[in-house]
C-alpha cells in the first residue's frame, strides 16, 4: 500500500505542515465563467488547488468559449454577483481576491465597491480582450476600470493590449514597460505588474525584449523587480494571464509578500505553460496540474 497517498489523521500535520483539520488559506475568484474549462474560474480554481489555497467563486459573466474562441457571453445581474460575494465573504471569509472578467460597467462598479470594504489583498487582471481577440469588456467599462477598480488593487495584472486599453501607452522594449507601469500606478493600484508575453516577436537590437524570454516587469514605484523565465515555444497558452492573476492571489493569501508571490506565480504559470497540451482545433489550455504529475513521476 502506497502509505503516502492516506489522508493525515484527524489534527495531525500533513506533508505541507498543515493540521488535517485546519482549513487552508481561502481565495475569492470573482470572474467569467469558460466552458471550455482553460481560462476564467475554472482556470483560477485549478491553480488556487494546486498551490494549497481553498478557490472560491462569484460568477459575474457565463461564456460560450472553445479552443477556437468566444462565441458569446452574457453577464449576471449586479445583485446575483453582489449576493454571491456577500454570501461567501460575510460566512467564509477570505485572505486574498482576485478579480478577471466582468464585463460591464455596472458589474466593474460594483465589484469595486465591494472589494473597498474587504481589507484583503487584492489582484485584479483587468480581462479586455481574450486570447483569440475577442473582447470581454464593454467599451464604456474601460473608465470604470481605470477610475472604480485599479484603486482598490494591491496588484494590477495587465498583459500589453490591456496596458494600452487602460492608459494608451503603447509597449515596445523594456523601457516602455516602465512608462506602462508608471501610467497603471497613477489609477491608483499599490503595485503594477506588467506582463511582457506579447513582445514574442521583439528583438534585442530594437530596444524590446530577446526572443527566448518571457518578461514580466514589478514595481510599486520605488521598487523594480524583472521576473524572467524561458520562452517555449508551445501554441497552447490559453488561460495564461487568468492563471497568473490567481496564482499571485493564492500565494498572498499564504502570506508571501507581493515580490515573493509574483516570483511564485511566475515560475508556477512558465511551469503550466511549459507542459500546455492541445485540446480541440484551436488554442489548447495551460497545464494546471504540471506540478502534481511531475511530483507523480519522482
Amino acid at each position: 500500500m502506497d502509505t503516502a497517498a492516506q489522508p493525515s489523521p484527524q489534527g495531525q500535520p500533513d506533508q505541507s505542515g498543515r493540521s488535517a483539520s485546519a482549513a487552508p488559506p481561502r481565495v475569492l475568484t470573482v470572474a467569467g465563467s469558460d466552458s471550455g474549462g482553460g481560462a476564467g474560474i475554472q482556470a483560477d480554481l485549478k491553480t488556487m488547488l494546486a498551490l494549497g489555497t481553498h478557490g472560491m467563486s462569484v460568477v459575474a459573466a457565463v461564456t460560450a468559449q472553445n479552443s477556437l474562441g468566444v462565441q458569446g457571453y452574457w453577464e449576471l445581474p449586479a445583485e446575483s454577483v453582489r449576493a454571491q460575494y456577500r454570501s461567501v465573504v460575510d460566512d467564509i471569509g477570505v485572505q486574498a481576491v482576485k478579480t478577471g472578467m466582468l464585463a460591464s460597467a455596472e458589474l466593474v462598479e460594483t465589484v469595486a465597491g465591494l472589494l473597498a470594504g474587504t481589507d484583503v489583498p487584492v489582484v485584479v487582471d483587468p480581462v479586455g480582450v481574450s486570447k483569440h481577440g475577442d473582447s470581454l469588456l464593454a467599451e464604456d467599462a474601460v473608465a470604470s476600470v481605470r477610475t472604480r477598480l485599479l484603486p482598490t488593487a494591491t496588484v494590477v495584472t495587465p498583459n500589453l493590449d490591456e496596458v494600452t486599453q487602460l492608459t494608451g501607452v503603447r509597449v515596445s522594449g523594456e523601457a516602455g514597460m516602465r512608462e506602462a507601469a508608471a501610467a497603471l500606478l497613477s489609477c491608483g493600484p499599490r503595485w503594477a505588474l506588467v506582463k511582457g508575453g506579447h513582445l514574442s516577436q521583439a528583438s534585442s537590437a530594437d530596444g524590446g525584449i530577446p526572443q527566448d524570454e518571457a518578461v514580466d516587469f514589478l514595481t510599486d514605484g520605488t521598487e523594480e523587480h524583472w521576473l524572467r523565465a524561458p520562452r517555449y515555444d508551445n501554441r497552447h497558452t490559453h488561460g495564461t494571464g487568468c492563471t497568473l492573476a490567481s496564482a499571485l492571489a493564492a500565494l498572498l493569501a499564504c502570506g508571501r509578500t507581493v515580490p515573493e508571490a509574483a516570483a511564485g506565480a511566475k515560475e508556477y504559470v512558465t511551469g503550466a505553460i511549459a507542459a500546455g497540451f492541445p485540446l480541440g482545433g484551436g488554442l489548447g489550455p495551460v497545464d494546471h496540474g504540471w506540478r502534481l504529475r511531475t511530483r507523480g513521476e519522482r
